[in-house]
């Protein structure tokens, strides 16, 4: 595993008697061949320095296999907290809203608007930074520490950052998510209130936090490659954690 620029990159590492550096992305991951006395301090520099390269071919990948853009039709579904909830469009009323339908499916009734993305996504950050902001003061508490300003975010690559002057912010789309989903992120966010660094000091208070962390890390990265494609452009990211 290795770092660049905020994300976590794994990778299959070969040693062999060849003389020279390779890497190598495929459907299967990223190799790396390098020759057998090679140190580790060599290998990742390698790696680094062909950083942005291989960081756009990882996200090319991602949006190959991403979903297609989801489309604002009456009736279309996309997933609320890890649930799956019902569009409503050409309803009366100029306000969006939510609701629970006869059939216990919950629905998003969108008011008369020339933009249904935009007033889908409005929707969703209003639902989005109460709740956010609400798991983070829980954390904080299991922390023992002041709970810092929460904000929401359009990162193109993180699902989250911490800052000790603006505090947490997380990105609107984790309403998707089971909440399980987003508790690992607001964990991670929240350990960086005590360790800001990807040490072992500081996973030491993730598993604190939340235990099952490992799990959940790997269930979000699956998780975020399918999630709905609202926003215009938005197949583009690559998130992680920061």
């Amino acid at each position: 595993m290795i770092q660049l620029a905020g994300q976590d990159v794994p990778y299959v590492l070969r040693r062999s008697v060849r003389r020279t550096f390779a890497l190598q992305i495929d459907h299967r991951g990223v190799k790396v061949a390098v020759p057998r006395p090679a140190r580790e301090a060599d290998v990742e520099r390698f790696i680094t320095g062909h950083q942005d390269w291989l960081l756009g071919k990882i996200a090319a990948r991602q949006a190959q296999s991403g979903p297609p853009p989801f489309e604002p039709v009456d009736g279309a579904c996309l997933p609320v907290l890890g649930e799956s909830c019902r569009l409503r469009v050409g309803e009366p009323g100029r306000s969006s809203h939510w609701r629970r339908s006869p059939d216990g499916t919950e629905e998003l009734v969108l008011g008369k608007t020339g933009d249904p993305r935009g007033a889908i996504m409005r929707a969703l950050r209003k639902r989005a930074l109460p709740w956010f902001a609400e798991r983070v003061a829980a954390y904080c508490l299991g922390l023992g520490c002041g709970t810092p300003p929460v904000r929401l975010s359009s990162a193109r690559t993180r699902w989250g950052s911490c800052s000790s002057v603006s505090g947490i912010r997380l990105h609107w789309r984790l309403i998707h998510l089971p909440p399980e989903l987003i508790d690992y992120v607001v964990a991670h966010e929240v350990a960086h209130l005590v360790e800001m660094n990807h040490s072992p000091r500081f996973w030491a208070v993730v598993a604190r936090l939340y235990p099952d962390w490992k799990t959940a890390r790997t269930r979000l990265r699956a998780a975020g490659r399918t999630l709905p494609l609202i926003e215009p452009g938005s197949g583009d990211e690559t998130l992680d954690e920061d």
